[in-house]
């Protein structure tokens, strides 16, 4: 009997699940990465650069999560047009859409993720922990669309196999040598990812809150 009534109650254990202390390491890095993916929206995410005999300064193209900028862009497009190659800007067009929403939701995520102390907390979290790997996976995919998916009626889609441009450091494509690397963007996204893996690691800690 008295073993009974001391025992909490169901909305006690509840109300101590819910009022626990937060860790404020943790709130110091999922504040922190929701920052890094909202400075993310407006970087630069990856480049590529070319270079021919008769471009030896070469030709940059660079993607944010919203378009492909950059003033050779057009030049690039014309090129492109000659062996079938769609323009660039048509290439993930759906991704990049919803590109700044997901990015806002993500990081709100993040902070609401502070408080749930269940499963909860790594659907709100894990978002971010992909997000750099989808970006890439993304990255990949559409280069290998555009370059395997030529217009057979181009003038010159005779004079070019099917190809996928190199994503990562130096390649070729026909008579032009390229280099595509990740951009600040990538980076603050990628360490965003890394501060909220930590807050899923277990700290082996009495009262810990992660």
């Amino acid at each position: 009997m008295t073993e009974t009534a001391n025992a909490p109650s169901a909305s006690e254990t509840v109300q101590q699940a819910t009022t626990r202390r937060v860790s404020p390491l943790i709130v110091v890095l999922l504040v922190a990465s929701a920052a890094l993916l909202i400075a993310s929206m407006r970087l630069p995410w990856w480049s590529i650069t070319m270079w021919a005999p008769q471009y030896p300064q070469g030709l940059t193209a660079t993607a944010t999560l919203t378009a492909i900028v950059g003033e050779d862009v057009p030049e690039i497009d014309e090129l492109n047009h000659y062996i079938g190659m769609m323009p660039l800007n048509e290439a993930a067009q759906f991704e990049r859409s919803i590109s700044i929403p997901m990015v806002i939701a993500m990081a709100a995520a993040l902070v609401i993720s502070i408080w749930p102390r269940n499963w909860l907390r790594w659907v709100l979290r894990l978002p971010a922990v992909i997000f750099p790997v989808f970006f890439l996976a993304d990255l990949k995919f559409w280069l290998w669309y555009a370059g395997n998916n030529l217009d057979p009626s181009a003038a010159l889609s005779s004079t070019i196999s099917a190809f996928t441009p190199t994503a990562l450091g130096w390649g070729k494509v026909a008579q032009f040598h390229t280099y595509g690397w990740l951009q600040a963007g990538f980076w603050l996204a990628l360490a965003a990812a890394v501060l909220t893996l930590l807050t899923l690691i277990p700290l082996r800690r009495k009262g810990r809150t992660a």
